[in-house]
């Protein structure tokens, strides 16, 4: 595998394994502070960085060594919509900056597996940066998200609100490999 891919690949790990803890934390803080629809988004979209973090160590499976893996990302503990914009925050850095650049990189790299992985995530990245922008403006507004069950592909991290598919838009992985987060 080329080397610059290689990096992506492992950076986007550590941001993705890093997204899933802080969600689950954030989680457990939405329902500390009565949002519980908010805390199950986080849990749900937690999942749904959890498939990511596992798609790119997948895709590095024939590197073996000690890597350093830093990532930025939003840090800290704070009141739920404060916690939201830093899920926002952390997705649009992901869709604006980092996934498009990666993806392209594999793309000329001729890395099929690390653009697969890249693809995935900045597909879904965009559909959860809208669903928490949404779920900032009910917290703003002093009342929880409205929020029906979230279903996430553990294939590829698809996430959709709603009933669940027949088969997922992205990869086409049939409905028994989505995950439902309901009430």
């Amino acid at each position: 595998m080329h080397e610059m891919t290689a990096n992506n690949l492992r950076s986007a790990y550590g941001g993705e394994s890093m997204a899933h803890m802080r969600y689950k934390i954030w989680a457990q803080k939405a329902m500390e502070d009565g949002f519980p629809n908010v805390a199950r988004l986080f849990t749900a979209i937690s999942h749904a960085e959890q498939t990511h973090a596992t798609n790119h160590f997948t895709a590095l499976s024939r590197e073996v060594g000690g890597f350093s893996v830093s990532s930025g990302a939003p840090f800290g503990l704070g009141a739920t919509s404060q916690n939201l914009q830093g899920a926002i925050n952390g997705e649009l850095f992901e869709i604006n900056e980092m996934y498009p650049v990666y993806l392209t990189a594999a793309r000329f790299q001729q890395e099929k597996d690390a653009e697969r992985s890249f693809h995935y995530a900045l597909f879904a990245e965009r559909i959860h940066a809208a669903m928490y922008e949404a779920a900032k403006k009910n917290v703003a507004a002093g009342r929880d998200v409205r929020l029906g069950p979230v279903q996430i592909c553990e294939q590829c991290g698809f996430t959709y609100e709603g009933e669940m598919p027949d088969k997922c838009p992205v990869c086409g992985a049939g409905k028994e490999k989505f995950k439902t987060f309901a009430e």
